[in-house]
């Protein structure tokens, strides 16, 4: 257990600080969002309340890329850092009245000195990773930039003057044109990282293997999971995915039956579903589509059978990881998730 839990609250140019020592607040700061900022900061507290670095855990809620700057501040200083789900944190504040970054600071401190057993500490990605994810968060704008645009040609045709539309059509057609090139030359970038890397190009490789399973999907499940090291096993990642189902009851009133939380990764649960149709319903010689086609001839709901599918392709991407094998198409699929 550390002694010291700093809290802090994450917006894009400043951080608030709240330091717990024992039960007892004693500092609130607040502090520009760059790496020497927060290392001066970091320098002056341990000195000033005689604290050892190694009695302090810093907890933050995980805000994207604006913590950045506070995961290299705590590496240089060497302190333990965790970043935690913002849901965790707002469940167990429910009591709590009223909203501001130092109120938020506190709640956050708070969180981490009675939660500590649970804790995760931050390991910084490889930089081959890093940047994998860097350029997905960069193709996912501009796919859906692409799409609103494909949308907005389709939804004008028909309710304004032709030549009007034409020339709109036009311009928005060369604005996709250039999307499309950016999104081909992220696609490329994304295949020239993972081959300088000899680990991921392993696990890349293996993973285009499964049926169903494309570049795309492969690099994706590689950024997600940093090259399968955050993750103890496929079940943790059907869970992050959503895919896991979970029961819902409660005494004789409540009887539900099992399904999917809603709190999940919703970009990597599209494209699992995506391979899922592919493997299941497109191709024929494999055995998610052998199982695929046996569970809706039983009946069962079409959607919950592909969720299956999905489900055993993430635990059998892990397998493949594990054990350094490609798919074996005539190996026979246990599709007990939980």
């Amino acid at each position: 257990m550390k002694k010291t839990v700093i809290g802090i609250d994450i917006s894009k140019k400043t951080l608030d600080w709240c330091v717990i020592n024992g039960k007892d607040v004693v500092c609130v700061i607040n502090t520009k969002n760059d790496m020497d900022s927060i290392v001066s900061s970091m320098e002056a507290i341990l000195k000033d309340y005689r604290i050892d670095i190694r009695d302090v855990l810093v907890c933050a809620e995980y805000t994207g890329r604006y913590i950045y700057p506070l995961t290299l501040a705590c590496l240089k200083c060497g302190a333990d850092l965790w970043l935690e789900s913002g849901y965790n944190i707002k469940c167990e504040a429910r009591k709590e009245r009223g909203k501001s970054d130092r109120a938020d600071a506190f709640r956050i401190a708070e969180y981490g000195r009675k939660n500590q057993d649970d804790s995760r500490i931050y390991r910084m990605p490889a930089e081959s990773i890093s940047n994998l994810r860097y350029l997905f968060s960069e193709r996912e704008i501009y796919n859906s930039q692409r799409a609103a645009l494909k949308a907005q040609i389709h939804d004008m045709q028909g309710y304004m003057p032709m030549s009007a539309y034409s020339e709109c059509a036009a311009r928005e057609l060369s604005v996709i044109r250039l999307l499309d090139s950016l999104i081909a030359e992220i696609d490329n970038k994304l295949e020239d990282i993972i081959s300088s890397d000899p680990e991921l190009r392993r696990q890349y490789k293996l993973l285009q293997t499964i049926p169903g399973v494309g570049a795309l999907c492969a690099a994706t499940l590689i950024a997600v999971t940093a090259g399968f090291t955050i993750f103890e096993n496929g079940r943790e990642l059907c869970c992050f995915a959503g895919l896991a189902p979970f029961s819902y009851s409660s005494g004789t009133s409540i009887r539900s039956r099992n399904r999917v939380s809603h709190r999940a990764n919703h970009h990597l649960k599209a494209l699992l579903h995506l391979c899922a149709i592919s493997s299941a319903t497109r191709a024929k010689d494999n055995p998610f589509a052998d199982y695929y086609r046996r569970k809706v001839d039983e009946g069962k709901n079409k959607m919950s059978v592909l969720n299956a599918v999905r489900a055993k392709m993430v635990l059998t991407a892990f397998a493949m990881i594990r054990d350094n094998t490609p798919f074996d198409k005539n190996h026979k699929l246990d599709l007990h998730v939980s």
